[in-house]
């Protein structure tokens, strides 16, 4: 009897009392105001909480679905490299935490790349994914960033690389810091085969990672509220001992100050990214070559670039925002702030202004509104 009352009885009642469990991950807690969201309404929004506008930040395989045509794109191939060529170890061994890295995420490290089509037109696109160990850079994230590069100089298609990053890893030690040069050298060979380069810097870009390839696109776009900056505030706040601007390093501040070009909503970027590789490719495919000796003196340098220029008028970086189309909210009128410098050098030979071709967007925007 006793055995009917403490083991089979409660066998059964639990049987039928037993309540489904509920996923980890079914509401979301937005970290900027507390709102509990429905993942799955959060899903369906981009990931951008619908009280607060705060992007919450988004997988590398799930940033290539929202960037190409349909989802759909192909991975690139990326070579292997050394897995741990220093040994290293510090309270755990290295391999152990690319090993859990890797079993959380199903990655093999912390950049994917694709390629696809973005409303018809050919990209190449990489992605930082913070989850992998804070997406930092080593041998293997360096590796996949210039495949990636060269994959797009081999399809002559423009490159788009979204970065979220916490820096250089340091358990690669100098082998991750000499990825910043090897990075610098595939961008200098898109320019070469005058080819554009947009960055999307998200939250958080920081460290090594901003002190090269994130910092180096011939475009840099930002979404609202990311953190971009090389050593973080808390740092910078012990060091000089004296309190911070209110929203210091976040995008909407270094649009204010003349580093980045534009801060787009997620919902708009897509839009905006195709019409920015539409700028930038189709005006300078129907650019004469009559000025240029050969392929190779055809490139978006610095000095037509005017960004990148040692020499570069601090005043043109500051003034990039009000260059930009006048509005905030849609992409018809979102900050695209190409500078003098790039503008001519897109439009100089093709008989129309930079101006021209800004105000058609804005006039063709107006009319799908």
């Amino acid at each position: 009897m006793n055995w009917i009352s403490n083991v089979v009885r409660p066998r059964i009642r639990s049987l039928l009392t037993t309540k489904p469990e509920v996923p980890d991950n079914m509401w979301i807690k937005c970290p900027e105001t507390g709102q509990m969201v429905f993942y799955k309404d959060l899903e369906s929004n981009q990931f951008v909480v619908p009280g607060s506008n705060f992007h919450i930040r988004m997988t590398a395989d799930t940033r290539l679905k929202h960037l190409f045509d349909d989802a759909c794109f192909e991975k690139v191939t990326v070579p292997v490299v050394p897995t741990d060529p220093l040994k290293f170890r510090d309270g755990r061994r290295y391999v152990d935490r690319l090993r859990d890295a890797r079993s959380d995420t199903s990655l093999e490290d912390a950049v994917i790349v694709g390629a696809g089509k973005l409303n018809g037109q050919n990209v190449v696109a990489a992605v930082q994914d913070f989850r992998f160990m804070g997406g930092s850079l080593g041998m293997a994230a360096g590796e996949t960033i210039i495949t990636g590069m060269m994959h797009a100089v081999q399809l002559k298609t423009p490159f788009i690389l979204f970065t979220a990053s916490g820096g250089a890893r340091m358990q690669e030690g100098i082998l991750s810091l000499m990825q910043m040069p090897r990075t610098t050298i595939a961008v200098q060979k898109l320019r070469d085969n005058k080819l554009p380069y947009i960055v999307v810097l998200t939250d958080p870009t920081t460290g090594g990672v901003t002190a090269s390839y994130a910092m180096l696109g011939d475009i840099h776009i930002a979404e609202p509220g990311a953190l971009i900056c090389f050593a973080g505030p808390r740092v910078i706040q012990q060091t000089i001992r004296e309190e911070l601007p209110e929203g210091f390093q976040r995008a909407e501040y270094l649009l204010e100050h003349g580093m980045l070009d534009m801060v787009v909503h997620r919902h708009d970027l897509r839009k905006t990214l195709s019409k920015l590789v539409n700028l930038l490719t189709v005006k300078v495919n129907k650019s004469s070559k009559s000025e240029f000796d050969s392929p190779k003196d055809m490139v978006l340098t610095s000095k037509h670039i005017g960004m990148q220029n040692s020499k570069i008028d601090h005043s043109t970086n500051r003034n990039l925002a009000t260059t930009s189309l006048e509005s905030t909210s849609t992409i018809g009128t979102s900050e695209i702030a190409l500078t003098n410098g790039l503008k001519d050098s897109i439009f100089h030979e093709s008989g129309s202004s930079s101006s021209s071709v800004i105000s058609s967007i804005s006039e063709t925007d107006k009319k799908q509104d």
